[in-house]
């Protein structure tokens, strides 16, 4: 449980230093400020990853259920906001929450519904997958494979959820194992 503290308060600074360089007047400090560089970088670095392959996405049992991943076993989200195809998270958003995007078809792997993938297009030109319609994010805060630490958290105006095979999102954000009593720290 402390653990899972710690990463949500990264993610927390995270996303401030991305809130602290998109909008002058909502600066928090220059610690925030500070690390927005590193942030921004990362994930510029992370798209340039992403569009030199096709994307693939497949899926990864965690303890919330079987959720859709990327290629690299990295949990994805829909965005709440997203009311079509076409994302809504931008600028800072997209620092915190980097999109899933391609330049070629996704491919469908692992128990993922080929006719449910898609594509559409970023107000930047790029290329978003999209399952079910939901555009498809990665957390920012995420470390490692099947890290869920983005699960339920309202950010940049709405809630970020995993989703399931079916393209519904999976609103539940604690685990049968998280229940249980303190760690052993």
């Amino acid at each position: 449980m402390r653990h899972h503290v710690r990463v949500i308060a990264a993610a927390g600074t995270v996303l401030a230093a991305a809130a602290a360089t998109a909008c002058s007047g909502s600066s928090t400090g220059s610690s925030a400020a500070a690390t927005a560089p590193a942030a921004t970088s990362r994930s510029v670095a992370l798209e340039d990853a992403a569009k030199a392959a096709p994307a693939t996405v497949t899926t990864k049992s965690v303890p919330l259920g079987k959720v859709l991943v990327n290629d690299k076993n990295l949990t994805l989200y829909l965005f709440q906001a997203d009311k079509t195809s076409k994302s809504t998270c931008t600028g800072a958003c997209a620092t915190a929450w980097p999109p899933l995007v391609v330049t070629g078809k996704p491919t469908a792997s692992g128990g993922v519904q080929s006719k449910l993938l898609s594509t559409s297009k970023r107000s930047d030109g790029s290329t978003q997958v999209t399952y079910k319609g939901h555009p498809l994010y990665r957390f920012a805060g995420d470390a490692k494979p099947g890290d869920v630490n983005g699960q339920g958290l309202n950010n940049f105006g709405a809630k970020w959820y995993v989703l399931g095979t079916d393209g519904k999102q999976i609103t539940s954000t604690s685990s049968p194992s998280s229940s249980s009593g303190g760690g052993g720290y």
